[in-house]
């Protein structure tokens, strides 16, 4: 029986319902599979469940790696990326997130859409939503960041939006040495063309990534695009 979302999707809206209507999590996880058909979650897991494309991708991440998380608008990359630090930061780990767009009540609210009590990592979890971000400054802000912390940037295509700053292949440039020097790991979020149509093929790649500015796109080891509900990973290097 095909599920209408991944079940990893269907774990977190069981704890959505839990939280709402005050019941169990085991009551709300078989009310769940019952809406999809099965007798109880148990049955639901057996057939479907697998561990979260987040972690099954982080166990692909090594320290110094530079990931690019692409997609279009309303897939979900936000949420993915925030999806690698939560798992990061369950190993005991430290994650950043430096946006350019996002407030900190925002990703506050992501983390609620996870299912995620942002409380529990409280000590673990840096925002930074300065209008200075760029290179320079999240190498500053990350100088004493122990190796293997996951730094989420949000998005690469607005790191050099300020004239101020160097120009975007430069930044990336020294954010790859900064990485590999301190054992980082860096997820850039990135924007994918308006040109991309899913009719023509299901995920987009290094080929559909906006770039208003030039950038070679072999500094990222690795990409990971998302569709639908999926993810597609691509090692590059």
């Amino acid at each position: 029986m095909k599920l209408s979302v991944p079940a990893y999707q269907l774990k977190r809206q069981a704890k959505r319902l839990s939280r709402e209507e005050k019941i169990p999590l085991h009551a709300a996880l078989d009310r769940t599979a019952a809406r999809q058909g099965f007798a109880g979650w148990s049955l639901l897991a057996s057939k479907h469940e697998t561990m979260p494309a987040a972690g099954r991708l982080l166990t692909l991440l090594q320290p110094g790696d530079l990931l690019l998380v692409g997609a279009r608008p309303g897939q979900g990359k936000t949420l993915f990326s925030l999806e690698l630090a939560v798992e990061v930061m369950k190993s005991g780990r430290r994650s950043a997130f430096f946006s350019l767009e996002y407030t900190h009540k925002d990703i506050l609210g992501r983390f609620q859409a996870l299912g995620v009590e942002s409380a529990q990592f409280d000590r673990q979890f840096e925002f930074d939503g300065s209008d200075a971000i760029d290179a320079d400054y999240m190498m500053a802000a990350l100088a004493a960041a122990p190796s293997g912390t996951l730094v989420v940037v949000d998005y690469l295509q607005l790191l050099d939006q300020k004239r101020e700053s160097p120009n975007l292949v430069d930044q990336v440039s020294k954010i790859r040495s900064f990485a590999r020097d301190k054992g980082l790991i860096f997820v850039f979020i990135s924007q994918i063309d308006r040109s991309y149509d899913p009719a023509n093929k299901p995920f987009p790649d290094l080929d559909d990534v906006r770039l208003p500015n030039p950038l070679d796109l072999g500094l990222f080891d690795k990409a990971c695009f998302l569709s639908n509900g999926h993810v597609r990973f691509k090692a590059l290097n």
